[in-house]
């Protein structure tokens, strides 16, 4: 496998949340979260039964770099919904917390 430069991690990250209703960068996966706020924020998704795309910013320390590059958010995790961002783990729960979370995924599901 090649390695990929700083380029093509960019345009990879726009390629996952473009080509995705709902992306979830974060650090581990679902079934193994190497972080609690990642924990929190795909729990929050898994519970709600919408479909979506995880990716592991840990195997290579360039994919968090382009993701902050992309999205002005310093922190992981990265929630997007339509190609927009919509936040990190505070975000979510508080969006979780207001009702909120289930209308913008909710909104995600039957667009898509």
């Amino acid at each position: 496998m090649s390695v990929m430069s700083d380029e093509q991690i960019y345009d990879e990250i726009v390629s996952i949340v473009t080509g995705n209703r709902v992306a979830l960068f974060m650090k581990g996966t679902p079934e193994e979260p190497r972080c609690g706020f990642s924990a929190r924020v795909a729990e929050r998704i898994l519970d709600s039964g919408v479909e979506f795309i995880a990716v592991d910013i840990l195997p290579d320390p360039r994919i968090r770099q382009q993701l902050t590059a992309y999205s002005s958010w310093p922190t992981t995790p990265q929630l997007f919904v339509g190609g927009e961002l919509i936040g990190g783990c505070d975000i979510v729960e508080e969006l979780h917390a207001q009702g909120e979370l289930d209308k913008i995924l909710g909104t995600a599901d039957a667009a898509s």
